[in-house]
C-alpha cells in the first residue's frame, strides 16, 4: 500500500493544495463536510454558466436542458443506490430533512397513543429530535437499544425491544462520532420478521462503502450530498414507491401538484408529490456528478485507501500517551474520536490548526452518546480517500505538540 492517496486523485481537490498557517492543509474533517473535485465545480458552474433556467414549467430550451440535467442525476443516484425505479428518489436539502419528511409523514400517519419507535444510542441529533417532536405530538415512545463500551450495538438487546406496538426503526448505518458500522441486514430481516419498517441513516456510510438498498430491502434511506464530494443544501431521500404512495405530502406548492382548484388539490405523480416549490437544481446536478466521480474511482478502491488510513491512524494516535479512544468497534470506518486526560479536545483542536491539521471537536450532534462515555466531547479526525499517511503523522505530531504546550 502507498503511504500516498493516488496524486492524480488528489490533483482533483483545488482546495487540498491550500496552506493554512505555513503548512500544508491536511484536512481531516471529512466526517462534518467533504472536500469538491474540479468536475463537481464545474458542474455546477456549467450550470449556471450555460443551463440556468427553471425546471417542468416551460417548453424552451434551456429549462429542457435544466431539466434533463435534474432529472439525469436522479437517475444516477438511483444507479448508485441500485433502487427500482427513479421514482423511488425524493430530492431534499440533507440527511435531516430526509428523516424530517419520514418523521412528519409516514411518522404522522402511522404513529398514535403509546407507539414505539426504536433508536441507538449513537444516533446524531437529526436521528433524534425528530422523532421526539413526534413522539410529543402523538403521546408515543422512544425506546433506545445500548451499545457496548466498544461502541458495538447490543444486537440481542435491540431486538428485545420489538414488539407489537414498534411502528419504526430509524437507525444510523455508520456513527459519525464512533465510525461504527451497524450491521444494517441484520437489523433489518430483525425489524421485518415482526413487520416494522426501518430507515437507515446512511450521511456517514454513502461516501465509504456500497449501499444497495434492494438487496437491503431497507424501507427509508437518506444521504447528504456534502458529505458524499457534492455541494450542500441537497440531499436524498429513497423510499419504497408503495410508502410513498401512501404517504401525504411533505408540503404544499407548486410541482408537487397535478391539478388546483378552490375545491381539491389533486397531487403530484411520485416522486414530486414530495417536491414543492423550486428545487435546488444546481445542487442536484453537482450531486450527480459527485456520485459519478465516486463510481469512476470505484468504491472498492475508496475502501481499501481509507481502511488503511484509519488503522494507521488508530496505531498513531492510540500510541500517544494519556489519549483514550472513543470508539473501537471492530467494524467501523473512516472515523477516530479521541480525548486526552489533561488537555481539553478543543486546546487540541486550536493546536493542531496551528499545524495547518483541520479536524472537529465537540460533541458532534451526539450529545446523548457523549453522556454514554461519561464525557462531553471529543477531538475527532476523519479521513476521506485523498488523504494520506503523511497528513495521520502531521495529526499524530500536532497532538504531541499539544499535549507538551497544554498537558
Amino acid at each position: 500500500m502507498s503511504t500516498l492517496a493516488p496524486a492524480n486523485l488528489r490533483a482533483d481537490f483545488p482546495i487540498l493544495k491550500l496552506e493554512v498557517n505555513g503548512h500544508p492543509l491536511a484536512y481531516l474533517d471529512n466526517a462534518a463536510s467533504s472536500q469538491k473535485p474540479q468536475c463537481v465545480i464545474d458542474a455546477i458552474s456549467d450550470y449556471y454558466a450555460g443551463e440556468n433556467a427553471n425546471i417542468h414549467r416551460a417548453v424552451h430550451h434551456l429549462s429542457e436542458l435544466a431539466t434533463r440535467k435534474y432529472e439525469g442525476a436522479r437517475e444516477t443516484v438511483a444507479r448508485f443506490l441500485n433502487a427500482a425505479t427513479e421514482k423511488e428518489i425524493v430530492w431534499t436539502r440533507g440527511t435531516t430533512e430526509g428523516i424530517n419528511l419520514v418523521a412528519a409523514t409516514f411518522g404522522r400517519q402511522n404513529i398514535g397513543a403509546g407507539d414505539e419507535i426504536v433508536l441507538s444510542e449513537m444516533e446524531h441529533h437529526s436521528n433524534i429530535v425528530p422523532w421526539q417532536m413526534l413522539a410529543e405530538e402523538k403521546n408515543a415512545v422512544i425506546r433506545v437499544a445500548p451499545i457496548t463500551d466498544e461502541g458495538v450495538l447490543r444486537l440481542g438487546e435491540f431486538e428485545k425491544l420489538l414488539n407489537e406496538k414498534t411502528k419504526i426503526v430509524s437507525i444510523v448505518h455508520m456513527s459519525n462520532t464512533l465510525g461504527t458500522i451497524n450491521p444494517a441486514a441484520k437489523i433489518i430481516e430483525m425489524a421485518h420478521a415482526r413487520g416494522i419498517p426501518v430507515l437507515l441513516d446512511a450521511a456517514q456510510s454513502a461516501p465509504h462503502m456500497a449501499l444497495d438498498v434492494q438487496k437491503l430491502d431497507v424501507d427509508f434511506l437518506t444521504f447528504s450530498g456534502h458529505k458524499i464530494f457534492g455541494p450542500t443544501g441537497i440531499g436524498v431521500l429513497y423510499a419504497k414507491a408503495a410508502h410513498l404512495e401512501a404517504m401525504p405530502p411533505y408540503q404544499g406548492g407548486g410541482d408537487m401538484i397535478t391539478s388546483v382548484t378552490w375545491e381539491k388539490t389533486i397531487y403530484n405523480a411520485l416522486p414530486y408529490k414530495f417536491e414543492a416549490g423550486t428545487p435546488h437544481i444546481a445542487g442536484a446536478v453537482g450531486l450527480g456528478a459527485a456520485i459519478e466521480y465516486v463510481e469512476k474511482i470505484g468504491l472498492a478502491t475508496i475502501t481499501v485507501q481509507e481502511a488503511d488510513l484509519l488503522d494507521y491512524a488508530t496505531q498513531k494516535v492510540g500510541a500517544i500517551g494519556g489519549i483514550r479512544l472513543i470508539g473501537t468497534a471492530p467494524e467501523k470506518a473512516s472515523v477516530l474520536s479521541f480525548v486526552h486526560e489533561s488537555v481539553d479536545a478543543y486546546d487540541l483542536g486550536l493546536a493542531l490548526d496551528e499545524q495547518g491539521v483541520a479536524i472537529r471537536t465537540g460533541h458532534h450532534c451526539t450529545q446523548p452518546l457523549m453522556r454514554r462515555f461519561g464525557i462531553t466531547g471529543t477531538a475527532r479526525a476523519s479521513f476521506a480517500f485523498y488523504n494520506t499517511r503523511e497528513e495521520v503523522d502531521a495529526l499524530a505530531a500536532g497532538i504531541e505538540k499539544a499535549i507538551r504546550v497544554f498537558g
